[in-house]
């Protein structure tokens, strides 16, 4: 469903849609009735007249584990479980059922595990198709006006958790799914930022410029966002900035 925007759904994925009997809802806590509203909105536009929404149950899931990876890997069965069972209920035979994925499926998105776990483990017999969406990352650099990399640059994706540990001997990194600000566990004179929150939604929020000089700002603002909200989805870009030219230099 890309940022939840229904201008931001392709073609391919409003067709599939459109020709979808149920579409499975897979969210919880505070983020919940937002989601939800968003749904809405693509599903008014987009949807067949007969279409049906069914809530899937949502295992619970240890946000603080001592074994971050052992923690995923059962919460990921977890939820196997409970949307094959929906599968198998809510599902007539060649029927045809629809995940509407926040961003794109093939970017920080378990969905599309959950669903092999699902036909490996021999759960429910079902056939997959994916539709590729716009994501937060697409959103982001539009919203900035900014391409992704450098000249001839790499770009490097990973998450708050991981960031301070993989941003040597990069130049552009985004980094996902930062529950806190983890940019600022970097030298912050090395970088500019390009930071959004709620992209594509009415209440979007983008700041970019110097680190060192919106480093405070936007963990603020995010602060802020979420006590507002009770939740936040931002992703940001931070582009290692040009090292001084030394005297003379030409």
């Amino acid at each position: 469903m890309g940022v939840g925007d229904p201008e931001s759904l392709t073609h391919a994925a409003s067709r599939a849609l459109a020709s979808a009997d149920v579409l499975f809802t897979v969210d919880k806590g505070e983020a919940k009735a937002d989601l939800n509203a968003l749904r809405a909105q693509v599903c008014a536009v987009y949807a067949g007249p007969g279409l049906r929404v069914v809530e899937v149950e949502e295992p619970e899931r240890d946000r603080a584990p001592a074994d971050y990876r052992a923690e995923v890997r059962r919460w990921h069965a977890a939820r196997a479980a409970v949307w094959a069972d929906a599968l198998l209920t809510e599902l007539d035979e060649g029927g045809r059922g629809a995940f509407l994925v926040w961003g794109d499926p093939a970017l920080y998105d378990s969905s599309l595990r959950i669903l092999d776990d699902i036909r490996e483990r021999g759960l429910v017999d079902v056939d997959v198709e994916v539709v590729p969406g716009i994501s937060s990352v697409q959103a982001l650099t539009a919203r900035h006006r900014i391409p992704l990399n450098t000249v001839g640059g790499s770009v490097h994706i990973t998450t708050g958790r991981r960031l301070a540990a993989e941003v040597a001997g990069h130049d552009s990194v985004v980094v996902m799914l930062d529950g806190a600000a983890a940019w600022r566990t970097l030298d912050a004179d090395d970088w500019d930022i390009y930071w959004g929150a709620y992209l594509g939604a009415a209440d979007e929020i983008a700041l970019a410029g110097p680190l060192a000089e919106l480093s405070a700002q936007i963990a603020a603002v995010k602060q802020e966002a979420r006590a507002r909200k009770g939740w936040i989805m931002d992703v940001y870009l931070l582009r290692r900035r040009p090292a001084p030219r030394r005297d003379g230099a030409g």
